[in-house]
C-alpha cells in the first residue's frame, strides 16, 4: 500500500485532523491526508462525512502516549 505522505507525517498530523473533524472543519484537512487516512483505514466515509475508525483511534492514542513519555522524560 503506497500513500502520498509518509506514515510519520500522517501520524503526526492525525490529531490535528481529528480535531478539525470534531470542529466540523474537514475542509481544513489536506485532501492528500484524507485520501491516505482512508486508504490506511484511519478514517472512513460515513453518510457523506468522515469519521475516525477504531484503527485511527488507536493511532491517536499511540501518538499521545509518545508525547506524554517525551514530556515526562524532559521533566526528569
Amino acid at each position: 500500500m503506497r500513500t502520498r505522505n509518509s506514515l510519520e507525517t500522517l501520524r503526526l498530523s492525525l490529531q490535528a485532523s481529528v480535531d478539525a473533524l470534531y470542529r466540523r472543519r474537514a475542509c481544513d484537512i489536506d485532501e492528500t491526508y484524507i485520501d491516505d487516512y482512508v486508504q490506511l483505514d484511519w478514517l472512513e466515509w460515513n453518510g457523506g462525512g468522515l469519521r475516525l475508525t477504531t484503527v485511527g483511534e488507536n493511532i491517536c492514542l499511540q501518538e499521545m502516549t509518545k508525547l506524554r513519555e517525551r514530556a515526562d522524560t524532559a521533566k526528569a
